[in-house]
């Protein structure tokens, strides 16, 4: 019975550190560094994408957390980091009407900084792309273009999700 323990033990340990398979911190994407640690960050939304058939996970840092969980959120505060995780939808075996997340496309993110970032409307826009995290490198153009529509919610289409709260 230990052995068998042991064996689920280190299994465990194994896959969950293997999230993404990168050997070392990626290249920074459009001059903001790799946000090392996001895949222990909490979410904030989900959303799914009808047009393009991906599902994603909205993580924050723990400022993003805060200011999502009060409704602090048009504008983001400073220091904010929303993290957007985007797999291809893949349908579930064994529940037809469900989806769940298949290939892994990339995670994008956006650093909130209204000084550093004002010329890109108080964010920092980058993307890393693939298991490998390779870095995309636009200068934010496509994130900003993508994001036109939402520039009176401080350019971001996240409403976060409601979470209960225990006294």
């Amino acid at each position: 019975m230990k052995l068998i323990k042991l064996f689920f033990t280190s299994l465990i340990m194994i896959l969950s550190s293997t999230d993404i398979a990168v050997a070392d911190t990626p290249e920074p994407s459009n001059n903001i560094d790799y946000p090392v640690g996001w895949q222990k960050w909490s979410p904030i939304a989900v959303s799914h994408r009808t047009d393009n058939n991906t599902s994603r996970v909205i993580l924050g840092n723990s400022i993003a957390v805060e200011a999502a969980r009060t409704g602090k959120i048009n504008p983001w505060p400073d220091g904010a980091i929303l993290g957007k995780v985007v797999w291809k939808d893949r349908q579930l075996k064994d529940w037809k009407a469900a989806t769940a997340p298949g290939k892994f496309v990339h995670a994008e993110f956006m650093f909130k900084d209204s000084k550093k970032y004002n010329k890109t409307y108080g964010w920092g826009w980058a993307r890393w792309v693939g298991l490998s995290q390779k870095p995309f490198n636009d200068g934010g153009k496509s994130c900003i273009s993508c994001h036109t529509p939402v520039k009176n919610r401080d350019w971001t289409f996240t409403d976060p999700a409601v979470f209960p709260t225990i006294k």
